[in-house]
């Protein structure tokens, strides 16, 4: 053990805190800005006092050193590239004309240009947009930004830590730039980058920073020897700069492995290690590196992405561990709060009991100080804080809410049969192609179409009470009578009911399952201005009755054309939703997927001939180690399977995903054995298309050729080169035309043109093709 001086020494701090502030207020102002209701200098007055509201609530609750630099207006590694003037070409003269302005053209796009490519963060539900790097780019440094929020904490008399994106894994995350040579690699670029770092680090050492963090979540990835050392030499040619401040580099989400020696040995002053869930294997590894004499070492004991409660006797007795493996240990959350809502006791409909077991930022905030002031006193300056967070870890082990024992016996008794469809998919498609009688390259939508303010303020007065359930389902009725309407005279060929009832694609379901439980307050960013509010699953979950019946059939009632049945997947259930912790995620996928198999059953039995099931989050919840990928697959594709499998042959089953890397999972997507898949592909350029055949995939693909995230309407003539793109990978007869995501977040307009658009790009190149006699 070292002396008691380490335990003196605890500083409780955290990586970054929620950017929305209470209301979305930072929502409400970009978004104003946008439509020209706020000014840039009310929206940077708004973003400064979003800012000094976070920091000073942080310091009251008792962090000693705040973060800076981890608030942004749409994207932290947008702002890095920023940083580091990695301006793609396409948009250099918006940047320079008006730097707001261009910025969020990089992150949205116009009518004229495309925006970067967007795809999620590590294991997250986090969006980034993705640098676009090539052989000729040039970097500049630009810490204005940066110096200017530290600068702002430290007027509030605040011990603030700037936090950057590293530089190996702002290099890892880019993509070669379009037109750049397929096999090109950015991280060759390392050694142009780090002089730009050098000079942001100089910059903020100028203003006074004492600390700087750099993120290097990639290094928990697996890495190849090369990649390796290029970290090893970024982070000896950092520490050796004479004119910088301290480095903390700091990783989350996974254990580092091979990488943790790495980094223990470079010269930097700290490390930042997450410790929790498969992470905390970083203990032993650290201590197997002979740990961090004389350094700092930031323990994330706290989990930073779920919801629950910490264990502090037992977070208490891995910060007594590590006191023995450096020469001080601060203490914080394993990542950014980012990813969690900001205050628990905002939710004053949440039952008492499940209220005892939550622990949103604010709270996590409090557990952090808490531990911060046991690891440096001792136990008994908390002695009352443990006594009750034990109490309350006892009440959530022995609640009946967690444990149904109809439903744990249902999942035990699921065989591999339950699992697998009664026909092979050759045997299923002549079936399906049959009963549908669609053309080549059949025309659909996602699911969702747009929702309007007019729809909100229904949902909104049937809450408050302003009106009854039968006002309430007339509006949901005109609208879907709207939707339906709209498709039929488009062309479309298979329709949706457009969810006009439905307020998020995974909490429409959690409020209508048990064990689930619904936030009012709860939201967590998604990308830009696109927040969500994650429902907890905090018990066994069963469907007491139908859930999308009525209005599937009502759509279908309205024409002679296929209506999709609409259903969330019981992987993004799981992933765009706050997790238990109490017992392996296989077991509650396998829960949830029977839940949604009544309910893919009760579509079948109702007459639709079409099923979609989404799984955009397959892949985003794949393991970070490679090692762990067959294991989590494995449940993940039965799980889906399971969901799907209990329905006749000629029921034609579709499957989406969306804003992913598809090509390490493309056995997966197979394994999931659905007759019909959509995925991304418009910002991708088809990527996903060539793939896919390179694979052999044999069913059919829907790749989209409409970019939904971008309030640019694409042309016919942009559609159709697309399409014929992906003619050029799947024939035919096996491809589908259609958007890259839902409709919701775009606006009639657009979606109107847009979608006509896109019918039009398909009998275009349909009317192309070659005949057979």
């Amino acid at each position: 053990m070292t002396s008691k001086s380490a335990a003196a020494a605890a500083r409780a701090t955290v990586y970054g805190y929620p950017r929305q502030g209470q209301n979305r207020e930072l929502k409400k102002a970009v978004e104003g800005y946008w439509k020209g209701r706020v000014d840039a200098a009310e929206l940077r007055r708004t973003a400064a006092g979003l800012r000094a509201t976070a920091w000073r609530r942080l310091a009251e609750a008792g962090v000693d050193e705040v973060p800076t630099g981890d608030f942004s207006y749409y994207d932290h590694v947008l702002d890095t590239s920023v940083m580091v003037g990695a301006i793609p070409a396409r948009h250099r003269a918006a940047v320079e004309a008006d730097a707001l302005d261009g910025y969020f053209a990089m992150a949205r796009g116009t009518q004229d240009v495309a925006p970067l490519e967007m795809t999620k963060w590590f294991d997250t539900n986090y969006h980034y947009l993705v640098p676009e790097l090539g052989p000729d780019t040039v970097f500049t440094a630009d810490s204005t930004r940066q110096v200017a929020e530290f600068a702002e904490a430290a007027a509030l008399g605040l011990t603030a830590r700037p936090v950057l994106v590293g530089p190996v894994t702002y290099l890892l995350l880019a993509k070669p730039a379009p037109g750049v040579a397929a096999g090109f690699d950015p991280l060759t670029l390392l050694d142009r980058l780090l002089p730009v770092y050098a000079e942001v680090l100089a910059d903020l050492r100028a203003a006074g920073a004492e600390w700087v963090q750099l993120d290097e979540p990639a290094l928990v990835q697996d890495r190849t020897p090369a990649e390796l050392n290029a970290t090893a030499r970024a982070y000896r040619d950092l520490g050796g700069l004479t004119d910088r401040p301290k480095l903390l580099v700091a990783s989350y989400f996974d254990r580092l492995g091979a990488a943790l020696p790495v980094l223990a040995k470079a010269p930097v002053e700290g490390l930042a290690l997450d410790l929790t869930g498969p992470a905390a294997a970083n203990l032993d590894d650290l201590a197997a590196a002979g740990g961090l004499p004389g350094k700092r070492l930031v323990a994330g004991v706290v989990d930073g992405r779920n919801v629950w409660i910490n264990d502090l006797t037992a977070s208490l007795a891995t910060l007594a561990t590590l006191l023995g493996l450096a020469g001080r240990v601060d203490v914080a959350a394993s990542c950014s709060l980012l990813h969690v809502p900001l205050d628990a006791a905002a939710e004053r409909d949440v039952d008492p009991q499940i209220a005892r077991w939550l622990a949103f930022a604010r709270q996590k905030t409090a557990e952090i100080v808490t531990l911060a002031r046991g690891l440096a006193k001792g136990t008994g300056a908390i002695a009352a804080e443990l006594a009750a967070n034990r109490a309350d870890l006892a009440s959530r082990a022995g609640s009946a809410l967690t444990h149904d024992p109809a439903v744990r016996a249902r999942t035990a008794a699921v065989t591999d049969a339950d699992a697998r469809r009664s026909l092979p998919y050759a045997e299923r498609a002549a079936a399906q192609r049959a009963r549908l009688g669609l053309p080549l390259l059949p025309t659909t939508t996602i699911g969702s179409f747009p929702q309007t303010g007019e729809l909100r303020a229904a949902r909104a007065g049937l809450r408050a009470g302003r009106i009854d359930t039968a006002a309430y389902e007339r509006r949901i009725e005109d609208e879907i009578r709207e939707v339906v309407s709209f498709q039929e005279k488009t062309g479309i060929d298979v329709l949706v009911h457009g969810e006009p009832e439905r307020n998020d694609m995974v909490q429409y379901f959690a409020e209508r399952l048990t064990g689930y439980l619904a936030t009012q307050h709860g939201w967590v960013q998604s990308y830009g201005t696109r927040y969500v509010r994650p429902p907890i699953l905090a018990g066994d979950i069963s469907r007491p009755e139908p859930m999308t019946v009525r209005w599937t059939s009502f759509a279908q009632s309205l024409t002679d054309r296929p209506v999709k049945g609409m259903l969330t997947g019981p992987v993004t259930m799981l992933a765009w939703s706050f997790v238990r912790d109490d017992q392996p995620l296989g077991e509650t996928a396998r829960q949830v997927a029977l839940a949604l198999r009544d309910e893919v059953g009760d579509l079948a039995a109702a007459g639709s001939p079409v099923i979609q099931v989404d799984e955009p989050a397959l892949r985003e919840t794949l393991p970070l180690r490679s090692a762990d990928h067959a294991a989590y697959l494995a449940w993940a594709t039965e799980a889906f399977r399971l969901s799907t499998s209990g329905v006749g042959p000629d029921v034609q089953i579709h499957t989406h995903m969306c804003y992913a890397e598809f090509g390490d999972i493309l056995q997966a997507i197979d394994d999931l054995d659905a007759d019909v898949i959509s995925l991304e592909a418009a910002r991708s350029h088809m990527q996903v298309a060539g793939e896919l055949a390179t694979a052999g995939y044999p069913r059919e693909v829907g790749p989209g050729v409409y970019d939904i995230h971008s309030p640019r309407v694409p042309g016919p003539a942009e559609a159709a080169a697309l399409l014929r793109k992906g003619l050029e990978a799947i024939p035919a007869e096996r491809l589908w035309v259609n958007p890259d995501c839902g409709l919701k977040t775009r606006g009639w307009p657009e979606v109107r043109e847009s979608l006509e658009n896109l019918v039009a790009a398909a009998r275009q190149v349909r009317d192309g093709l070659p005949t057979t006699s």
